[in-house]
């Protein structure tokens, strides 16, 4: 099941996607919910980040070529790090380039929405607190971060959170294609099945430390191949059985 979150007329509502159309439904998906029988087609609606969460927890060099290829090791334990709510943005949303960094670049990513609060969820019991996927870009002043030990101000810039097109509730994470294109041309491809600690393993870690709510997200991190965006680029991840996110970046006004 695809869930999207939308706005129409000024009001903001969940739907459940199919074909063309969404179909209302009575509540939210965080619990047990109704279709409206509603239907509203995709093209007079916007969609909007799929969930807003209260915290992004992402996990850096969870694919070794990508570690590989910014001069890293694979850490003995998963590198979290917190993206803040304010950098999310939705479908067709732009990417406005930060004015404090002169090198941005796209990390597509498979996110996690998490589904019921949890903490210390143990391995067996991680697919009861998923509510679904979608695709992400963790998109990263990298210059920033090379010269800054924490990554705050070059992982969490408004709308350096790029989330959606939707929630896709049945879906087996662990062999996905990832791909990421620049304009039509093809920058990242992956498969999920590449990472280095599997989705139980990060749930199971992050958790450990901290209570996990409906609407929260984890990002899973991204294959090799990330590279430099430009004002006026648009930027597509694609994540096999979920979609695509496109945005484009902008200049900041």
């Amino acid at each position: 099941m695809r869930i999207a979150r939308f706005s129409i007329d000024g009001n903001v509502g969940f739907g459940v996607v199919e074909g063309n159309d969404l179909d209302v439904i009575k509540g939210h998906p965080f619990a047990e919910f109704e279709r409206s029988g509603q239907k509203v087609p995709l093209d007079k609606v916007r969609l909007l980040p799929p969930v807003l969460p209260n915290k992004v927890v992402a996990i850096g060099r969870n694919y070794a070529e990508h570690a590989k290829e910014l001069g890293n090791e694979v850490d003995d334990v998963p590198v979290a790090f917190f993206k803040p709510s304010t950098s999310v943005v939705g479908p067709g949303d732009p990417v406005v380039y930060p004015s404090f960094s002169q090198e941005v670049h796209h990390e597509a990513e498979l996110a996690v929405v998490i589904g019921r609060m949890c903490r210390e969820v143990p391995r067996e019991r991680v697919k009861d607190v998923i509510l679904g996927y979608t695709c992400a870009n963790d998109i990263t002043a990298r210059d920033v971060q090379r010269r800054e030990a924490q990554w705050a101000r070059a992982k969490g810039f408004d709308s350096s959170c790029p989330l959606g097109p939707w929630v896709e509730t049945e879906l087996d994470p662990s062999d996905l294609t990832i791909q990421c294109t620049v304009n039509g041309a093809q920058r990242q491809l992956g498969r999920t099945s590449e990472m280095v600690r599997s989705i139980e393993d990060l749930i199971v870690h992050i958790t450990e430390a901290m209570t996990l709510l409906p609407g929260d997200v984890v990002l899973t991190g991204t294959p090799a191949g990330v590279g430099p965006l430009n004002v006026g680029d648009e930027v597509a991840v694609t994540i096999e059985g979920i979609g695509t996110l496109t945005n484009k970046v902008i200049k900041r006004g």
